[in-house]
């Protein structure tokens, strides 16, 4: 969602409205000149999204150009919602509206009974009001419990109590999509919502007007209709009725970044870290991430969520806040030792295959090992690790742990005379300071064990490279 920039215009009329030369976009339009003059100005209509830029992006920009409803198809953690969310800054920031009215109309066009009757009898007079962009995007999570009218609409009792006829349109108190009029409607997990409601939404998603209780009311609504859905829903938990999927106009089919540094980059934006991790560690979680998503032993039909690797990294923080804490350290940097605590209390958000039971610990700890070597070989290619090797199967010992501070880490480091390994590994990741050369050492330390050229040897609390 995006926020205030700018005051809102100062005009409080039609008359004074139409004085100032204001011109009537339809919605679509409306989206269709935004989008195009942000891509003329070569600005970026999508901000926060990555790994999308070749695919599902190019296929959204051309469905929203067409004018069509859309729903975006993909398993969890693809970034659909953050998709939906930033539709709403493809609006004009300040659109006028009828003061008062329930349905947001447009001063030019008011659409209700009740409008209609102010706009004759004001006329020029008529009170106008400004709505932000913000306050045109809404969200509706769909949960079997919701109702035609939440969405749609229904007879208000209290109206009718008020002395109105019961066939008075005025009488209809409007849900969320008719609400909406003049904005963007996104509704998540749409297969969630029960069959009989999503025919209530058919008339909206074709003729744009809306049916309740059998009034003769037809509206001109003016809204767009997101949606978001996991394709197994189709066949889990419900499924979209066809004759609603075949009113959108453009069916997107998103997926987790198919580049590293795109994954990378998701972490970076969406974790809250409360310690510093270090670039090569999020690369791990990130190869980490991956990596399941390519085994066997994991059930891919339910995806591994991006959230996966946000939370490994908000985890190691945590712990690198905790030892830090603990152990009167100036500075919280996380370390290898600290990924163990993200695959500790992660497992749970992986689904793994019917014949895995019992093996989920050893899957983990094998794909995490595996991300490790390949950020190793990635960042340590060319380095000669000879000295370290040597000194360690000299007897030297390497004494790490969850509670060992980077300055009791980097003391009990073998002496490797002229070499300038440390300084070495320490400028291949661009390391500064003793927690970030600590978290660079310990990284080739545990790539030297991974490659068997030395041991290790851990009892839960510390662990000995030796």
């Amino acid at each position: 969602m995006t926020t205030t920039a700018t005051q809102a215009p100062n005009i409080t009329t039609v008359g004074e409205l139409r004085a100032s030369g204001h011109l009537q976009k339809p919605l679509r339009v409306e989206i269709r000149d935004n989008l195009l003059a942000k891509l003329r100005a070569g600005d970026d209509p999508w901000p926060g999204l990555h790994g999308f830029e070749s695919t599902v992006i190019p296929q959204l920009e051309r469905a929203l150009l067409a004018g069509h409803d859309v729903v975006l198809l993909g398993e969890r953690g693809q970034g659909k919602t953050r998709i939906l969310r930033t539709l709403g800054g493809l609006l004009d920031e300040w659109t006028p509206v009828i003061a008062g009215a329930e349905l947001g109309e447009h001063p030019y066009d008011p659409i209700t009974h009740e409008s209609q009757r102010r706009a004759l009898e004001l006329g020029d007079r008529l009170p106008v009001a400004w709505r932000h962009r913000d306050e045109r995007y809404v969200e509706k999570l769909a949960t079997p419990d919701t109702s035609v009218a939440d969405l749609i609409g229904d007879v208000d009792p209290m109206k009718v109590a008020e002395g109105r006829s019961l066939g008075d349109p005025e009488t209809i108190h409007f849900g969320l999509i008719p609400r909406s009029h003049r904005g963007i409607v996104a509704i998540n997990e749409l297969p969630d919502l029960a069959e009989r409601i999503q025919v209530a939404m058919l008339n909206v998603m074709e003729e744009r007007d809306i049916q309740v209780r059998g009034y003769v009311l037809r509206l001109p609504l003016d809204v767009l209709v997101v949606a978001s859905a996991n394709p197994e829903d189709y066949t889990n938990r419900g499924r979209i009725i066809t004759p609603l999927k075949d009113r959108f106009g453009a069916e997107i089919r998103t997926h987790y970044p198919t580049r590293l540094e795109a994954e990378v980059a998701v972490i970076r934006q969406e974790a809250d870290l409360v310690a510093d991790v270090p670039d090569h560690l999020v690369e791990i979680l990130a190869r980490f991430t991956r990596n399941l998503r390519e085994s066997s032993s994991v059930d891919q039909r339910s995806g591994v969520s991006a959230r996966f690797a946000i939370a490994g990294a908000e985890t190691i923080a945590a712990a690198a806040l905790h030892r830090a804490t603990t152990q009167g350290e100036d500075e919280a940097v996380a370390r290898v030792v600290d990924l163990q605590a993200a695959v500790d209390v992660l497992a749970g958000k992986i689904e793994f295959e019917t014949g895995e039971e019992g093996r989920e610990s050893e899957v983990l700890t094998h794909l995490l090992r595996t991300a490790t070597a390949d950020a190793v070989r990635q960042h340590f290619a060319g380095l000669d690790f000879g000295p370290l090797v040597a000194a360690i199967e000299d007897g030297a010992m390497v004494t790490t742990g969850e509670q060992v501070t980077a300055r009791q880490f980097l003391s009990e480091l073998p002496v490797l005379g002229e070499s300038e390994l440390y300084d070495d590994i320490a400028d291949r990741l661009e390391a500064v300071g003793s927690g970030e050369i600590a978290a660079a050492i310990e990284l080739a330390l545990e790539g030297l064990y991974l490659a068997r050229k030395v041991g290790k040897d851990t009892d839960g609390i510390e662990t000995v490279y030796g």
